[in-house]
């Protein structure tokens, strides 16, 4: 999407609550476009966020743009996640990925016992919080007035920035008929210890490294139940009434990271098309302009784009619109969400791959955008969120009559 176009592709334009806060917000990731797209290969280099951008970020308010008003967030609709990652993500699909995943974190603390809340932002209402949400890579025991937790857990991007985590992990009970408990436990940073694992091909950088917990105590109210954020109130919402902290958390999860693939391909499909227009070919000098297999690329992969904003911009506002009317989304709804995530990203995807085969040699040079576009294309999809198999799956078991095989919905 060009910088100075707004996103419109939807049920509406914009949220239908705080919408001159919504383009404000707007407007502020706007602006920063062009000086972090000038660091992007500083950024690659550190692998994980220079600090003046993380001042930019903060400056400009997007690490809250989904906190409660009653802290000072901006307190938007949901869909300002995809609406800002696309146009961060136009300057460097590191930057959007790191400040879509911190502000959701915001988000989802809003849900937490209001205790949670006044101990973390009571201190600081701009802590950043990091989070990795693999259930299997943790293991917590019910002990008195709270849990103790131990694992590792790799992909927690942002880290280094952040003073609290969010860990996900499988609670396991001595009585096998209790079974198990998903549960989201939020850790200071001195109860763990980062391992400087981020060294990767593409979101160089995310610094999403591991981390590691060895027997940590977590009070109750440090920690959430998977089941209490599937949709409707939460612990959180006696004191957070909006609907925005009543949205389905895991059902809705790939649209956090999705516009950052929104806005890496759109930027792709800019920067190829100006190229096009005045590039002369090295074989025969025609213009590439004029071949209509360059026009038909053009066509194909803003097709893709295009229908990628539209599929993910739609579920949140009818995200929000069934929160505000009090309505909890059923099993189909919820396995439509992850289907149509991962599908949207999957076109993000074939798009940026296209355009780079298009491209020719001019790709390969590593002073240039386009390979950075493609590596980080790629490292988006691999995120299980986005991995269609799994998503289609799943969507095709519940459309059939089959119980869900995603335990977090």
């Amino acid at each position: 999407m060009a910088p100075d176009r707004k996103p419109s592709m939807g049920r509406s334009a914009a949220p239908q609550a705080g919408e001159g806060a919504y383009a404000a917000m707007i407007a502020k990731a706007r602006g920063l476009v062009p000086r972090l797209r000038e660091r992007a290969a500083r950024t690659e280099e550190l692998r994980q966020l220079p600090s003046e951008t993380e001042i930019d970020l903060h400056d400009a308010g997007l690490f809250r743009m989904l906190q409660p008003a009653r802290i000072g967030g901006a307190e938007l609709d949901y869909v300002a996640l995809v609406d800002c990652a696309e146009l961060l993500g136009q300057a460097d699909a590191s930057v959007a990925w790191n400040l879509a995943n911190l502000a959701s974190h915001h988000w989802m603390l809003g849900m937490f016992e209001q205790k949670a809340q006044d101990l973390v932002w009571g201190r600081d209402p701009d802590a950043l919080i990091a989070s990795s949400f693999i259930f299997p890579a943790g293991r917590a025991t019910r002990v008195e007035g709270g849990y103790r937790l131990h694992g590792s857990w790799p992909f927690s991007s942002g880290v280094a920035s952040c003073e609290w985590n969010m860990l996900a992990s499988v609670v396991y009970s001595d009585d096998e008929a209790d079974g198990i408990e998903y549960r989201i436990f939020l850790l200071p940073k001195g109860d763990y210890k980062v391992l400087d694992t981020w060294n990767v091909a593409g979101l160089r950088g995310t610094g999403s490294c591991d981390v590691e917990v060895r027997d940590a105590f977590v009070a109750d109210h440090m920690s959430v139940a998977v089941g209490d954020l599937a949709g409707g109130p939460t612990p959180g919402s006696k004191v957070n009434p909006n609907p925005l902290y009543a949205l389905p958390v895991f059902s809705l999860f790939p649209y956090v990271l999705s516009g950052v693939a929104l806005g890496n391909a759109q930027a792709c499909l800019d920067d190829y098309t100006e190229v096009a227009r005045h590039r002369i070919s090295t074989y025969n000098r025609a213009k590439l302009s004029d071949f209509q297999s360059t026009q038909i690329k053009i066509a194909e992969a803003s097709a893709k784009i295009d229908a990628a904003r539209l599929i993910m911009r739609s579920a949140c506002l009818q995200a929000m619109e069934d929160a505000r009317c009090g309505h909890i989304p059923d099993m189909a709804t919820k396995t439509r969400y992850r289907r149509d995530g991962s599908f949207s990203v999957n076109l993000c995807t074939d798009a940026v791959s296209m355009l780079f085969a298009a491209s020719g040699a001019r790709g390969l040079f590593t002073t240039g955008v386009l390979q950075r576009q493609f590596r980080d294309a790629h490292a988006i999809n691999s995120h299980l969120a986005f991995n269609f198999d799994a998503a289609g799956t799943n969507y095709g078991r519940v459309a059939l009559g089959l119980p869900s095989e995603n335990l977090t919905l």
